[in-house]
């Protein structure tokens, strides 16, 4: 009892504060898991525009752009995807970038984000400086380095440069790590380019 009378009043605010905090945790949740549903639901939307209504699924796509998680991160590519189909080359390499040099994307994303501005790119920007930036995926521990080389194969083309052309797609058509289809694709540009 002296213990209970000492003590007593501690415990119970320990209790009350255990309480309390879980409390507070579980409605953080569930607000949580109902953002993230809303910003599902944006994001299906947006999707079901799809090309047939581009303005309608700019604007749904967008209204995720400014949040935060997966879905923030994957309107961001469908923007730039749209863009793409819509002809706004400009735009579309505007966000592929934007997504590329953001720090708070996962860098697989940010690699992804590069191959596809490289593709992108190659019908319109100097192909020299679409070389130079895909230079640190072209490496052996970049799971995007296959992708990388064949674009800089492309790219080198673009440039005037056959021999770095050749040298590249001797490489990809060789490569018992490359895809397939890629090894595939590298072997008839080869023999385009020795033709």
């Amino acid at each position: 009892v002296k213990l209970w009378k000492r003590y007593g009043s501690y415990i119970l605010a320990a209790a009350l504060l255990i309480v309390v905090g879980t409390g507070g945790y579980v409605v953080w949740q569930r607000q949580m898991e109902a953002r993230r549903l809303e910003q599902s639901r944006t994001y299906q939307q947006a999707l079901a525009f799809g090309p047939s209504k581009p303005d309608e699924a700019l604007a749904a796509l967008k209204a995720l752009d400014g949040g935060s998680g997966p879905y923030a991160m994957l309107a961001r590519f469908q923007e730039a995807a749209l863009k793409a189909k819509q002809g706004d080359t400009a735009g579309a390499l505007a966000v592929y970038d934007a997504l590329a040099r953001d720090s708070g994307v996962g860098p697989v994303y940010r690699d992804a984000a590069t191959i596809l501005y490289a593709m992108l790119a190659l019908d319109s920007e100097d192909p020299k400086a679409v070389m130079d930036r895909l230079r640190p995926l072209t490496g052996p521990s970049s799971p995007w380095r296959h992708s990388a080389l064949e674009l800089t194969g492309l790219a080198a083309q673009r440039a005037g440069d056959a021999d770095r052309a050749k040298e590249i797609f001797t490489a990809l058509s060789e490569d018992r790590e490359a895809p397939a289809a890629m090894r595939s694709r590298a072997a008839q540009i080869l023999a385009g380019l020795q033709g």
